[in-house]
């Protein structure tokens, strides 16, 4: 019975020592995830998306917009029509 209640508080002290130990070490391991996603994307797209790009010339757009006039085909829908109530 003494080895068993052994077993079960050694196993307790490990959960407990890798709770604590994972929640120290959580930013460190997030960190790394995270620079090794970004050597990854930067590998696979030529450039690190974080960085500015200052090399492209600054360039000036103009859009020149015509008002539309609405469109009538000539249908005739119907007449309108004014309902009053009725008490």
């Amino acid at each position: 019975m003494i080895s068993f209640l052994k077993t079960i508080l050694i196993v307790y002290l490990v959960y407990l020592a890798l709770k604590y130990l994972l929640k120290w070490l959580s930013p460190y391991i997030m960190r790394f995830v995270a620079k090794k996603a970004a050597q990854k994307f930067e590998s696979a797209f030529g450039q690190n998306p974080f960085q500015q790009n200052n090399e492209a010339p600054q360039t000036e757009e103009t859009i020149d917009r015509t008002t539309k006039t609405p469109k009538s085909n000539g249908k005739v829908v119907g007449e309108y029509v004014d309902f009053e109530e009725l008490e």
